[in-house]
C-alpha cells in the first residue's frame, strides 16, 4: 500500500432522516426551517434549501452526488469549488442536526 493511502479519509455519506423532517417557509432570500423534533426552527440561505430537496428521497448521498443532482436544474460553476461549498453545508447541517451520516 503507497504511503500516502494511509491518510485518505473514507467518503462521508449523508441522509435526511425522515424523523428529522422540517417544513420550510421561504421568505424572500431567506428560508425559515421548522424542525419539529428539536423544537427549534432555523433560518437559512440557498445553498441550504435547495441541497435539503435534492436529499428529499431518503437515500444516503456524498458531496459528490449531490452535486450530480444539483447539477441537473443549477449551474455550479468551478466542481472543486462546489464540492468544497456542499461538503461545508452538510457538516453545518450535520452539526444542526438536519441531516445524519450515513
Amino acid at each position: 500500500m503507497p504511503q500516502e493511502d494511509r491518510f485518505l479519509k473514507p467518503i462521508k455519506r449523508y441522509r435526511i432522516d425522515p424523523r428529522d423532517a422540517c417544513r420550510a417557509c421561504a421568505l424572500d432570500d431567506l428560508t425559515l426551517l421548522y424542525h419539529a423534533r428539536s423544537g427549534q426552527t432555523h433560518m437559512v440561505i440557498s445553498p441550504v434549501p435547495e441541497i435539503l430537496a435534492a436529499m428529499e428521497d431518503g437515500a444516503s448521498v456524498t458531496a459528490d452526488d449531490l452535486w450530480d443532482r444539483l447539477t441537473q436544474s443549477y449551474d455550479l460553476g468551478d466542481r472543486g469549488q462546489a464540492l468544497a461549498q456542499i461538503g461545508a453545508q452538510l457538516e453545518a447541517l450535520e452539526a444542526l442536526g438536519l441531516v445524519r451520516a450515513a
